[in-house]
């Protein structure tokens, strides 16, 4: 996660902006927070920390790409289980009246909201694959956040809908019936070796071999479950991973060798399709705004 999106860590639970705030927050040497609650809507997503999250009085022990839904009203704190270990999550606020207005267009876009206060169901564990995308949606609306770009406005308003959108298809499968979500075991197995491999072979043939099913499986159950193929998904992995790299300030001829783009030509055309700039521009931008030094 770039360096310059980190926001420092206050202990304000009301909302500065209209309509939305979110934060990424990287936290050592914790301090205790006291159990509150506010009039906005929150959604937590956790990346890593020896952290519990306590919400309406019942005690949610955390994993990474886990996520918690907490509405107005809703009483919850963090309670910490090491104060000397770094404490990393990506925070969302959203007001009631934006709420509101994003549902003139999505009438049901509050769902996941209602489903948590309907059935007091506030933590949601996801599998690699699900987290993935989910962090993903809010990496883009952390991007646009703090942006200044033209159509800003209108593109946190896409951003905000499609992550909720997304977050309410995944939020929904939890009420479904437990068989239905039982085949995903061997789909969030080859998202783990796939997220654990990016720098190597990820063929049809090898996710097969590693795997024992036959590529068709494999192949069909990414369209099923992700609405990509298999090659599209890892691309959109790779160059998320290369992503990362670059705001690291990796060498770009070093980032497009490391994730199996086989020239500079290749890496540059999907990268600027999947993020509309070039990996150079992205990097000169990085540069201009946390003084990163160049490598290259």
């Amino acid at each position: 996660m770039a360096k310059h999106y980190i926001t420092t860590f206050d202990t304000r639970q009301n909302m500065l902006r209209q309509n939305l705030e979110i934060f990424y927050y990287e936290d050592t040497n914790l301090q205790p927070v006291s159990s509150h609650r506010h009039e906005h809507y929150e959604v937590y997503f956790f990346l890593s920390g020896p952290v519990n999250c306590l919400i309406d009085d019942k005690n949610y022990p955390l994993a990474p790409g886990d996520i918690c839904l907490i509405p107005p009203g809703i009483y919850h704190r963090p309670a910490f289980r090491n104060e000397k270990e770094t404490y990393r999550r990506i925070v969302l606020w959203i007001s009631a009246d934006y709420l509101n207005q994003l549902k003139r267009t999505h009438s049901q876009i509050d769902y996941c909201f209602q489903l948590a206060l309907n059935k007091k169901q506030y933590h949601f564990r996801n599998d690699s694959g699900t987290a993935q995308i989910l962090f993903g949606k809010l990496f883009d609306l952390l991007e646009e956040y703090h942006s200044s770009g033209a159509f800003h406005e209108q593109l946190l308003t896409c951003y905000t809908g499609a992550f909720l959108l997304q977050l309410n298809r995944i939020v929904s499968e939890y009420s479904s019936p437990s068989a239905y979500r039982k085949p995903k075991a061997l789909f969030s197995q080859i998202c783990d070796y796939i997220h654990s491999h990016l720098e190597e072979d990820l063929s049809l043939d090898v996710l097969a071999e590693n795997f024992y099913v036959s590529k068709y499986y494999i192949a069909h159950s990414f369209k099923e479950n992700m609405g990509v193929s298999t090659h599209q998904y890892i691309l959109k992995q790779r160059l998320y991973a290369s992503k990362s790299n670059i705001l690291a300030g990796t060498p770009l001829s070093e980032v497009c060798a490391n994730y199996g783009f086989t020239n500079y030509t290749t890496f540059f055309r999907a990268f600027k399709k999947e993020f509309g700039v070039s990996p150079r521009d992205f990097k000169d931008s990085c540069q201009s705004q946390s003084g990163m030094t160049e490598k290259e």
